[in-house]
């Protein structure tokens, strides 16, 4: 079975620096996916070059078949790829509805004339996908704050926001960076069930770089570790939990994780 998202000998360097070296993972459809490793390891970077935010030195990386490598950024939408960052990247000053429905914006093909007038098709298109957000309002259970401005929330709902507009994008893959940082444990467990419920209930694939060591172990299906830019180890996650490589790479030596 082909992958749905692949990278082959992915290597990027910055000058006389290597971020990344030779990497190769594969992800299949419909897989919860998690990259971890230490600070450093290379894990955002492999991420941005996902997202065609970097071009890689060396290799590539396949979507569908479809080699990212040589993409425009602003085409991942309409491909089928979204993503959230590590650091929020919302509008603030727009309310929760509104800021979903830039998420929709990959899939308006109305012309201009249409648009401006607001009749047939770009009216069809503007109910169409204030019904999709309704839809990702009520999946992710913040009805209450559907017209609050995005600003004046808690850190966990801007990044429940930042989850719905992605979603909205309605991706095949789903590039989640970071996603729980800085939330409480209730915030953290609700997203776990969100993500679960992604792949579980509309066949979604994720993709997750995350530092929650008990979120990765209970609803990653296979987990690829980094570091200092290679991969070392790779599999189910109770098979990296004790390959030697990566009890190493988090706890400094093989003696220290006994």
């Amino acid at each position: 079975m082909s992958a749905l998202l692949s990278l082959h000998d992915v290597t990027m360097r910055f000058g006389g620096l290597t971020a990344v070296n030779g990497v190769e993972f594969a992800v299949q459809e419909g897989q919860i996916y998690s990259l971890i490793g230490p600070n450093g390891a290379g894990k955002t970077t492999i991420f941005n070059l996902i997202s065609a935010v970097l071009r890689p030195t060396n290799g590539r990386i396949l979507f569908d078949g479809r080699d990212l490598t040589k993409v425009p950024t602003h085409t991942l939408a309409h491909l089928g790829i979204a993503r959230t960052f590590q650091n929020l990247a919302v509008f603030k000053h727009e309310t929760v509805v509104n800021n979903l429905l830039v998420g929709m914006h990959a899939h308006l093909r109305t012309d201009p004339i249409s648009a401006a007038l607001f009749f047939g098709r770009a009216r069809r298109e503007e109910i169409r996908a204030r019904e999709r957000v309704e839809e990702i309002i009520d999946f992710l259970e913040i009805a209450d704050i559907r017209d609050h401005v995005v600003g004046t929330l808690s850190y966990g709902q801007q990044k429940k926001v930042e989850l719905g507009r992605a979603l909205a994008v309605q991706p095949r893959l789903l590039l989640l960076d970071e996603m729980v940082s800085g939330m409480n444990q209730e915030e953290r467990e609700d997203i776990a069930r969100f993500i679960l419920d992604l792949k579980d209930e509309l066949g979604m694939t994720v993709l997750m770089v995350e530092h929650d060591m008990g979120i990765v172990m209970d609803i990653s299906d296979r987990v690829c570790v980094v570091n200092h830019g290679r991969r070392i180890a790779e599999g189910t996650p109770d098979e990296v939990s004790v390959d030697p490589a990566v009890i190493e790479a988090y706890l400094g030596s093989k003696r220290g994780a006994a």
